[in-house]
């Protein structure tokens, strides 16, 4: 089955190449002339286009990047003459760092609330976490950003940076104050979600018939929550909690503009506004890569936690 599911995620991930590849073609503007300027000479955008191999037709193209893409080779930026994966290298990194930081932050916590907001069901808790909830997941996620700048870093608190200032280093562990503005927006944006669904599955397991049953035999709450309800209900909060961590590496994008951040979301709108294809390129298929590595995780982790669905065939 996991064989199955792996060999499933390559022809997925060789599906996604091709739409990217034709996607960005389609993109309006000439690469050359984006690359030399307005003031380019024809003799040099043509001789542009010839070392670009943009005349060629689109199979061609595909089948020579798609070759280099298979030896790693990313290939070279339009716009500064780059090596892609040197010039993606920290940019990744510092996007790792935030979608790390939020994913420590909210699944936990999600999966914490939404537990005890089953457990205090109709309670006064339960009520203000399901508005709450309902609320956030209403908004998007720049509107929370929006939200969170003109608290915490206009009027009279003035707490904590509105936009990401470079450092020396570049890194974004080396400032970490300028990543929590970032990392309470991409919580705020996936917790509702995944805060929700553990609160309806863990009603719905608190209420089966095993886990009365292990009341009836005078087991204590704990151990019924912790050793019977809590592994049955993870199986099925493991896919939201996937779609949702997945969501971060498309998200992102919004999140890095609004804050500045230097990160493969600020690199992919800078490379489409320069048609800088091998970076767009690129970055596309990397967000591919995690909604399908995520996937697959969360496939081994309802596996784990359901042993009915790990043997069944």
């Amino acid at each position: 089955m996991l064989l199955k599911r792996i060999l499933l995620g390559v022809v997925i991930l060789w599906a996604v190449s091709v739409v990217v590849f034709l996607a960005t073609q389609a993109l309006p503007g000439d690469a050359a002339r984006a690359i030399l300027g307005r003031e380019a000479t024809p003799e040099r955008l043509a001789a542009l286009r010839e070392q670009l191999q943009l005349g060629e037709p689109l199979h061609v193209q595909y089948l020579s990047w798609l070759g280099n893409l298979v030896q790693l080779d990313l290939g070279t930026s339009f716009s500064n003459g780059m090596p892609v994966s040197e010039l993606l290298g920290e940019r990744l990194n510092n996007s790792l760092a935030l979608m790390l930081c939020a994913t420590a932050i909210s699944v936990p916590v999600a999966l914490l609330a939404g537990t005890y907001s089953a457990l205090r069901r109709d309670k006064a808790f339960d009520h203000t976490t399901s508005v709450l909830t309902l609320v956030l997941a209403a908004l998007p996620e720049f509107v929370v950003g929006i939200v969170l700048v003109l608290v915490f870093s206009t009027g009279a608190l003035n707490l904590l940076p509105a936009v990401y200032v470079m450092t020396e280093s570049g890194s974004a562990w080396s400032d970490p104050v300028q990543l929590v503005l970032p990392t309470m927006t991409m919580v705020l944006a996936v917790s509702p979600y995944m805060v929700r669904i553990m609160r309806a599955t863990m009603i719905e397991v608190l209420e089966s018939e095993y886990v009365q049953q292990a009341r009836l035999k005078g087991l204590p709450e704990r151990t019924v929550i912790l050793r019977h309800a809590l592994p049955n209900s993870i199986g099925p909060v493991a896919q939201v909690v996937a779609l949702q961590l997945a969501w971060l590496a498309g998200g992102v994008v919004i999140v890095e503009f609004l804050f500045r951040f230097p990160g493969i979301g600020f690199a992919l709108v800078d490379a489409v506004n320069n048609r800088d294809l091998p970076v767009v390129q690129t970055l596309a298929l990397a967000i591919a890569a995690v909604y399908i590595v995520v996937n697959l995780l969360a496939d081994l982790v309802s596996l784990a936690a359901n042993p009915k669905v790990r043997s069944a065939r």
